[in-house]
């Protein structure tokens, strides 16, 4: 049992997921509920009326909003209050302070230990703007960010989101996987002399992330080039890799930064300094700031990311869905769904609450998606035939980034894209009956989509926040802890074991008595 289970909202929304509205009937999908179900914010529009509520299920949603003090919850993550903690047990005990990497616009948060964070943040910001200014007078073409997780993941999204307005002669490119290919397909495309290197890692020990750093500074040296006029480290103060004696500069992160909400901080500013410049940086994290305000909206109806994290329990809980597709119509944001992914996955795939205690419910859904229209001719057939139904997120906008387009047949390649977008918002949730069960759609199938004018930096800011907490409020009201990520320690411990049998089989050592399992893959590789 857990506390999410006990709210009387929790008992009267089971009631109301017995009957939900069916949107494939005549009539029940009409103008006017379009036009009703709408929410706005900063220039975003959230169109819910292709979801299976009606202003009764919606009422009761914000009930259980009240009832888990969401508004409250959310106003102590933002205070630096430890939320990522479980009762009794050993954890992190840390405060959660991603949105302090962005509020020292207006300083609003009076809480000491935001304020604090807000202030280092700021000040690593004018170390970047002073570094940024020497790089622009060196010739610098392109920038290599090695970063596994969140330091890669996140940063990539919004690099390629955001590159329609980068500075001319400016590239990006990112080394994650522990694979000598990736390293070696990136650095043999580029002038190195003209290359930077940003090596992310919070501890400074990243193996995989180390062992990625050595490739390419021996791809330097081998090139007479000097590694410490190239690589900059971003990384804990007093890590091993807070080293100017190796590294050209280096830029600071904080432990209450999870690596899936860092894009804010250094992790991604470097990279986004050095490709689209201070200004847009500064736009995108005033985006990011001014939704940080929107969340502390009590009300669920004045409160963008609130509002579609109730829209999700509705259809995760209640309706038993157990999937989330996310699809940008947009080719700029194709990364968002693997960041997406791994913000929500990372933060709610949790079995216990903040008590230590197994749930009995659902918690984190599987989040996965593509770009549209390309996947309207790959998984959009499971989608609206399929034996499972799949809520989907849709994200669109009004204008293109570069402004260049052409009428074709009556219409641009922007309407084209739009009227996409639209026909698959209602033709999931009208469906269309035919005597043919071939051509036969059932529909009823829950979406909503979230409209904005441009994919422009202060307009993604804005997006990567609604969703960073979308998630956090999702936690919230199932009581668990969305900012720790015990889950991917077991293979880490698993894989150093194995690399130590590799080190030990190398020697000629025997590698197989400590541990059988992992010895039995490596004796297969023999044959091969």
């Amino acid at each position: 049992m857990g506390a999410f289970t006990e709210y009387q909202a929790n008992q009267e929304l089971t009631k109301l997921a017995e009957n939900p509205i069916d949107l494939s009937k005549d009539g029940n999908l009409s103008v006017k509920r379009l036009s009703h179900m709408v929410q706005k914010s900063l220039g975003l529009t959230l169109f819910y009326g292709t979801e299976r509520v009606n202003d009764k299920v919606i009422d009761t949603l914000c009930h259980l909003s009240d009832e888990a003090e969401t508004f409250e919850k959310m106003h102590a993550m933002q205070s630096g209050e430890k939320l990522n903690r479980i009762e009794g047990f050993e954890s992190e005990n840390r405060s959660v302070l991603h949105t302090a990497m962005r509020d020292f616009f207006d300083r609003q948060n009076e809480a000491e230990i935001a304020k604090d964070a807000a202030k280092t943040a700021y000040n690593e910001l004018e170390k970047l703007k002073g570094f940024v200014e020497e790089i622009d007078k060196q010739g610098f073409t392109d920038l290599i960010q090695v970063g596994i997780g969140g330091s890669e993941l996140g940063p990539k999204a919004i690099y390629l989101a955001l590159e329609a307005f980068r500075k001319p002669g400016r590239r990006v490119h990112f080394i994650s996987n522990v694979d000598p290919d990736d390293a070696a397909n990136i650095t043999e495309q580029l002038d190195l002399s003209k290359t930077l290197v940003v090596v992310v890692s919070k501890s400074g020990t990243t193996l995989e992330t180390l062992t990625n750093e050595e490739l390419i500074r021996r791809r330097f040296l081998d090139l007479g080039l000097s590694p410490e006029n190239h690589v900059v480290a971003v990384t804990g103060e007093g890590s091993p890799m807070d080293d100017p004696k190796r590294y050209r500069k280096s830029f600071y992160m904080w432990d209450y930064v999870g690596g899936r909400y860092s894009v804010s901080s250094m992790v991604g500013c470097v990279m986004l300094a050095f490709s689209i410049g201070m200004e847009k940086l500064l736009d995108f994290l005033r985006g990011m700031s001014a939704m940080d305000k929107v969340a502390l909206e009590k009300d669920p109806r004045n409160n963008l990311p609130l509002m579609s994290a109730l829209l999700g329990i509705w259809n995760h809980n209640f309706l038993h869905l157990p999937t989330t597709a996310i699809i940008p119509y947009s080719q700029a944001m194709s990364r968002f769904p693997a960041h997406l992914q791994q913000c929500d996955m990372e933060s709610n795939g949790k079995r216990i609450d903040k008590q230590g205690t197994p749930v009995d419910f659902w918690t984190g859904p599987i989040i996965w998606g593509e770009p549209g229209t390309n996947g309207q001719h790959s998984f959009y057939q499971l989608i609206h035939q399929g034996t499972i139904t799949v809520p989907v997120e849709f994200i669109g906008f009004a204008k293109n980034q570069y402004g260049k387009d052409i009428e074709f047949h009556g219409t641009t390649s922007q309407e084209k894209l739009l009227a996409n977008l639209f026909a698959q918002s209602i033709g999931l949730a009208t469906g269309k009956h035919s005597d043919n069960p071939n051509k036969s759609f059932p529909g009823n199938r829950p979406n909503r989509v979230l409209l904005a004018k441009q994919c422009d930096p202060f307009t993604i800011g804005a997006i990567l926040s609604y969703f960073e907490h979308k998630v956090a409020f999702q936690g919230f009201i199932w009581d668990i802890n969305s900012f720790d990520q015990e889950g991917v320690q077991l293979g880490k411990v698993l894989a150093n074991k194995i690399i130590e049998q590799f080190q030990k089989k190398r020697g000629n050592e025997d590698y197989e008595k400590e541990f059988p399992l992992g010895a039995a893959y490596l004796k297969a590789l023999d044959e091969f």
